[in-house]
């Protein structure tokens, strides 16, 4: 091979290999993340599903979301609904009512979905009752969310300040898990981890992918180079 052809392979040859080392690292990177939020999805599982403790003075987002929590009371008989739909009955609602501790705290309970077909079937919403949930502050609303229908009492968020401010409670929501005495028509959504996306797997393998069609791209240049400078 002529020193005229070395030179000519030499800036492929050195881009090529620059190319595949920053791919493979983004790669490797992901499959870090994705040991990471593997873990994190663990701990939030664990936490989910841990012993119910009592309702915290002020829970804070941050530190307290899907901690599980009990508590005893009445439902006020107020609540929003919030449009969802679930893929084995159709349109419906989130039924976020005011339920009043023993102790007097005005909170938040999201009560499950309630079917359209069903909403004929929905008694009176207060009366008193025990709740096993766990506390959330779903994010679920951004700039496109619409406002929400106040003169039907729905809405299209269950960002929990402002429907707090409507009610008049403390900004705290708790997604029920279990109520007793167990209300006929609402389908409990608890807090589970089957929405947590984890796609790092996925990004680890595009970009792996691509370091391989970086590879191949690099020796069918140089191999043009060198055929080309032969001829």
């Amino acid at each position: 091979m002529t020193t005229t052809i070395l030179t000519r392979l030499v800036g492929p040859l050195i881009l090529g290999l620059a190319g595949i080392a920053v791919l493979l690292s983004l790669g490797f990177w992901q499959l870090s993340r994705l040991a990471e939020k593997e873990a994190q999805i663990a701990e939030i599982a664990a936490q989910i599903t841990a012993s119910p403790v009592a309702l915290p003075e002020r829970p804070q987002p941050q530190h307290d979301r899907f901690m599980p929590v009990a508590v005893s009371g009445r439902f006020t008989g107020d609540a929003v609904h919030v449009l969802a739909s679930q893929r084995a009955a159709g349109t419906g609602t989130h039924v976020i009512a005011v339920f009043e501790t023993d102790d007097g705290r005005r909170i938040l309970v999201d009560r499950g979905f309630l079917p359209d077909a069903d909403r004929t079937r929905l008694d009176g919403l207060g009366g008193a009752a025990s709740v096993l949930g766990n506390l959330h502050w779903p994010r679920d609303a951004d700039r496109y969310t619409p406002a929400p229908d106040l003169a039907r009492g729905l809405w299209f968020s269950r960002a929990v300040a402002p429907i707090a401010a409507h009610l008049d409670t403390e900004e705290v929501l708790i997604v029920a898990r279990a109520e007793t005495p167990a209300p006929a028509a609402l389908r409990p959504v608890p807090v589970s981890i089957e929405g947590i996306r984890n796609d790092h797997l996925e990004y680890a393998i595009t970009w792996f992918a691509l370091a391989l069609v970086w590879a191949g791209m690099t020796v069918f240049l140089m191999w043009r180079i060198r055929r080309d400078s032969q001829a």
